[in-house]
């Protein structure tokens, strides 16, 4: 019996290095990570991972990279242990970003560019939080090619525009909201429902408010209601005695 390719090749699910090297840069991993997938919870055929390795080239498990963060159009969703290309409809990542720490080197990061270069993505967001520096690189007709204009930026796949202010990167939605950590997250939901709890109550005071203007109103009626009674009891009362005086002879408007 002749063995297929992946079972006389090993494609391991791990390269032995950590996902991060520090606090600042894994907290920035987790929120583009997690935001992506947030952003395209409701398309299955779009497949979001972080520091998932991919081999691009059957039969070459040498030839592979980590990305930070990578999106894959076209894909559907579900667990991996790595992403092999050829697994994959043949279908790259098309988007890569990657987070800076110290311990970077330039030509580490050099062989991972021509990488992507050499692979078919189309979109590489580079950035470094400590130094606040974001850079990109877009597909053209002759490759990768620098994003000159980053600030204010939306990437043509994921929609998600790029702003860099004097202290940080922000990212936005396409429909305008940002990217939150899960904790922000955790606490604007929980103002939103205090805001939403406070607007219950508010609507409830309003309603008690309402019911007891109609019950005061209900009982100015019903005292209207009884003084006009007592009014038509006290017109005919007067009547009855006119009556009885006309009887006896006596005028009664004299």
């Amino acid at each position: 019996m002749t063995l297929s390719l992946d079972c006389e090749i090993l494609y391991p699910d791990s390269d032995g290095q950590p996902m991060a090297d520090n606090t600042l840069q894994f907290r920035w991993i987790v929120l583009i990570k997690e935001n992506l997938e947030l952003l395209f919870a409701d398309q299955p055929d779009v497949f979001v991972a972080g520091d998932l390795l991919w081999y691009p080239v059957e039969g070459h498990p040498e030839i592979r990279v980590a990305p930070d963060a990578l999106v894959a159009f076209g894909r559907p969703k579900g667990e991996r242990g790595s992403y092999k290309q050829w697994e994959e409809d043949n279908i790259a990542p098309q988007v890569v970003f990657e987070i800076l720490s110290p311990g970077n080197r330039l030509a580490e990061m050099s062989k991972k560019q021509q990488f992507y270069e050499d692979y078919g993505v189309e979109e590489y967001y580079l950035y470094d939080p400590n130094r606040n520096d974001l850079n990109g690189l877009y597909r053209t007709v002759e490759g990768l090619r620098p994003i000159e204009a980053i600030h204010n930026w939306t990437s043509p796949r994921l929609g998600i525009r790029f702003v860099v202010t004097a202290t940080t990167l922000e990212l936005y939605r396409p429909d305008g909201r940002p990217f939150l950590s899960f904790l922000a997250l955790e606490q604007r939901a929980e103002l939103e429902r205090q805001r939403a709890e406070q607007a219950d109550q508010r609507a409830e005071l309003e309603r008690q408010r309402a019911e007891q203007a109609d019950q005061r109103a209900e009982l100015e009626r019903q005292r209207a209601k009884q003084a006009d009674q007592r009014a038509e009891l006290e017109r005919q009362r007067a009547e009855r005695l006119a009556a009885q005086l006309r009887a006896l002879g006596i005028d009664p408007e004299s």
